[in-house]
């Protein structure tokens, strides 16, 4: 290591030593734990005699800011962060729009906080042990090599043109979605497609309905960005378009897999719902989070397929497919949206990475993503019918399961009478990790229940879990 040291004439040698670093320690310039060069070493750098260097770290370890390592060598001492006096802090003047961002923090991200439990249902994430890792570090390596071969320092915020065709091919295949890659808009992930959707769109004032229970990340974005947020409740066909207020400008769905509930839109509401859009005018953003995974009957259109006006945005993610670490998605918008999405993402963070996305282009069109979720499929498929087995079974005193045939996590309602968040609070103890439903409801009654992930879980530990979840529940009886 190399310090960044400057000493002027030819006195005060030792002084001028300790008082540079003195300043680097305490600036945090020079990190705890960092380790400093020999006496020898830093004398030869600038040209003084040794006996100068040691005097200084002497001093600096007498002030407990050095520390001596026999056969190691010397570091920069840990210190106690600086305690400052809360009574000298001057108030933000944007102090209550702080408070408001605080207060948009939602259950999703506070329960990554938490240390998983040994059994853990949680919803919304993958397996990893099917992903294959020695395809994609492959396809990492072409990426490294195109970008060394790459002499354009500017990219589109649109994407990649290579992903964007893979991505419309695949959706077109896989889900029905009519577009061409001009229509896609690649993006961090299907938040930031939400957030460069809602950010356009949206005005403080602007009406936003959406389903209740719903997605709490969609909620609290809408609400940051000030709209005034209709809650619309869904029944077994899914959103009750009727309720929809006049002078809506987004309506935001889960229509093929409804979060968190499960169940899919009929094809009756479906057509309602684009009608009613129509007559708004509104925009229809489609989340189509984790509908390549499908389980029985045959495979519901996109709502984007049925659209004639241009007014639905397809929404989808690689994190959920493939690996949350990814933070790739994409958007299907609609000609009068797509531009100023560009211009939204350009001033966001320019473009998402390059390497990744041609990584993911090479990994799309060797077939390796339609291979892994065929590979997925048969995995989930079966810790889905375990769980299912055994709430038709021993827990079906206790609960009922809500009919769902896409996805990886189901929806069971609680009976009357069963405490769920007491029932969450003991199987935590027994090492399994529930989560209810309670808090994706806003406004409608909050219906009691458990939202049962299944792609993080392996089928063998699906009954040695559930046992236990039926012990609690006997022990609650």
């Amino acid at each position: 290591m190399e310090l960044h040291i400057r000493l002027e004439g030819r006195k005060g040698l030792t002084e001028q030593l300790y008082q540079q670093l003195r300043a680097g320690i305490e600036s945090g310039h020079l990190a705890a734990g960092t380790q400093l060069p020999p006496t020898r070493l830093l004398a030869e750098q600038l040209g003084v005699s040794r006996k100068t260097v040691a005097e200084a770290y002497s001093r600096l370890t007498y002030d407990n800011l050095l520390s001596g390592k026999v056969g190691r060598g010397t570091f920069i001492a840990p210190r106690l962060p600086v305690q400052h006096n809360a009574n000298e802090n001057v108030p933000l003047a944007a102090a209550e729009s702080l408070e408001r961002w605080h207060q948009r923090a939602t259950v999703l991200g506070r329960r990554a906080l938490d240390a998983p439990s040994r059994y853990d249902f949680v919803g919304g994430a993958s397996s990893k042990a099917q992903f294959p890792y020695d395809h994609w570090r492959s396809c990492l390596q072409y990426a490294l090599r195109r970008s060394q071969r790459h002499t354009d320092r500017q990219f589109s915020p649109q994407g990649l043109p290579e992903l964007r065709e893979a991505i419309a091919h695949h959706i077109a295949y896989a889900r029905g979605v009519h577009c061409t890659g001009a229509d896609v808009l690649v993006c961090n992930g299907a938040q930031q497609a939400l957030d460069l959707i809602a950010r356009v769109l949206v005005e403080p004032g602007s009406k936003v309905a959406m389903e209740d229970p719903g997605y709490p990340p969609a909620r609290q974005l809408f609400l940051a960005l000030g709209a005034q947020l209709q809650s619309v409740p869904v029944d077994g066909q899914g959103l009750c378009v009727e309720q929809i207020a006049d002078g809506t400008r987004l309506i935001y769905v889960t229509p093929s897999h409804q979060f968190p509930l499960g169940m899919p839109m009929s094809e009756a509401r479906r057509q309602a719902l684009l009608a009613r859009a129509a007559e708004l005018g509104a925009l229809v953003i489609e989340d189509d989070y984790d509908c390549e995974f499908r389980y029985q009957g045959p495979a519901a259109e996109a709502l984007q397929r049925l659209d004639r006006h241009g007014l639905v945005a397809y929404v989808g993610t690689f994190s959920k497919t493939l690996l949350p670490e990814l933070r790739l998605g994409y958007a299907v918008l609609p000609p009068a949206v797509m531009q100023a999405a560009c211009v939204a993402k350009h001033l966001t963070d320019w473009h998402s990475p390059s390497l990744q996305q041609w990584a993911l282009a090479r990994f799309i069109g060797e077939g390796h993503l339609n291979r892994h979720i065929r590979r997925c499929h048969e995995v989930y498929s079966a810790r889905r019918e375990r769980i299912l087995a055994r709430l038709d079974g021993d827990l079906a005193p206790w609960f009922s399961a809500v009919p769902a045939s896409a996805g990886f996590h189901l929806s069971a309602l609680a009976r009357p009478g069963l405490d769920v968040e007491q029932l969450i609070n003991l199987a935590r103890k027994v090492e399994v990790g529930l989560y209810s439903l309670a808090p994706f409801f806003s406004e409608a009654p909050v219906q009691p229940g458990l939202l049962l992930g299944f792609g993080a879980i392996e089928l063998l530990d699906i009954d040695p879990a559930l046992d236990r979840v039926a012990d609690t529940l006997q022990s609650l009886s």
